[in-house]
């Protein structure tokens, strides 16, 4: 009775997860649509929830590396996911509140790899799959995304640079809405899969499923309206950041951006990669930047983005440590994870309480 109950915590925890998945990472599918005019706020984001919503039952492969590849789900427990997703909760609201746009996806496996590591040590990860599966494509995908979309804007610029500038502009801004959809599809197809992967594996940790199991389909549904609805919430700091203060985007920019990251997160989800789509978007939008100009790109800026992604495995690994630690001080039934859940949310609460009676407004509220 016990382990059921943890499950259905883990399980709960895992979807507040995927909504803050959603809201943080609304800024990755439509800064680019918003801040170069092509779409109203309240449009993107309603179209790119549909979307993400309808990407999440396209594919299970990426489910399958996170419940069967990053870690050894013989020697997983309910509990240890439950730390790791908590570790990746908190990093995903700290890096919201301070608006930076880092990995949902990275603060999930890190947080999940650090309770493990804290658990059983580190015999419990799973080398080749975390460094094949994870490292290498965080590296590889956000420069191959910077180089499609400096590619794509030098021939885009080519093509159409002696038009008038409002034509080429009006296009683009409708090209823009179908980018954008691609973008918010494949967003959906990786993202929310990470989220079915971590119920799985607590599902198969519990005994629930057996080995090697794919999502059931109620996860998958589940998984795929928590991350729409976190979508629709939005994440506006965040927009800012990407669709603004990196670079002054226009609509040929924002067009080659969104087609770059959405052709790279597709091509990754096929082989099973949890992609961070935070890191491939930026990677686009740089290139789209440098490409036109070099200093075009605020390099600063980028800068605070780069140190936040280096900084979201260990932190949240370190987070996921420390969240199993003080479980484990309760022993191993619910009561641990019961009073991790009753404190995080009574420190949410308190902050966004603290918030309103300064008067600034909520990041995340759609005003």
């Amino acid at each position: 009775m016990s382990s059921d109950v943890i499950l259905v915590i883990v399980v709960c925890t895992a979807l507040a997860f995927d909504f803050t998945n959603g809201f943080h990472d609304t800024a990755n599918v439509v800064a680019t649509s918003i801040s170069t005019g092509a779409a109203r706020p309240q449009v993107a984001i309603g179209f790119a929830a549909l979307l993400n919503f309808v990407g999440a039952f396209i594919s299970i492969s990426v489910a399958a590396t996170v419940a069967n590849d990053v870690v050894n789900a013989d020697v997983i427990t309910p509990t240890i996911v439950f730390a790791g997703l908590i570790g990746a909760i908190t990093w995903n609201l700290i890096t919201w509140w301070s608006g930076l746009p880092s990995s949902s996806s990275h603060a999930l496996i890190g947080g999940v790899v650090g309770s493990a590591v804290a658990a059983v040590g580190f015999d419990a990860v799973l080398a080749e799959g975390l460094v094949g599966k994870v490292l290498v494509p965080a590296v590889v995908a956000p420069v191959l995304a910077f180089v499609v979309a400096g590619l794509s804007i030098g021939i885009v610029y080519r093509v159409v640079g002696k038009q008038r500038p409002g034509i080429v502009s009006r296009g683009f801004k409708h090209g823009q809405i179908v980018s954008g959809g691609l973008l918010a599809l494949a967003h959906g197809t990786n993202d929310a899969q990470k989220t079915m992967g971590i119920i799985t594996l607590a599902l198969i940790a519990n005994g629930s499923l057996g080995a090697g199991a794919d999502p059931p389909f109620w996860v998958i549904a589940s998984s795929a309206a928590a991350i729409a609805l976190g979508t629709y919430s939005g994440g506006w700091r965040i927009i800012k950041t990407t669709g603004t203060r990196i670079i002054k985007m226009d609509a040929a920019q924002g067009f080659s951006a969104q087609g770059a990251g959405a052709t790279v997160i597709l091509a990754s989800t096929h082989f099973g990669f949890p992609l961070s789509t935070t890191h491939v978007i930026n990677g686009g939008v740089m290139g789209a930047g440098a490409a036109k100009r070099i200093s075009a790109v605020r390099w600063g800026v980028a800068g605070n983005i780069v140190t936040a992604w280096l900084l979201t495995l260990p932190a949240a690994a370190a987070i996921g440590a420390l969240v199993y630690g003080f479980t484990r001080i309760f022993g191993t039934g619910p009561l641990g994870p019961l009073l991790v859940t009753l404190m995080s949310l009574s420190l949410i609460a308190l902050l966004f309480a603290r918030r309103a009676q300064r008067g600034a407004p909520v990041p995340a509220s759609g005003a």
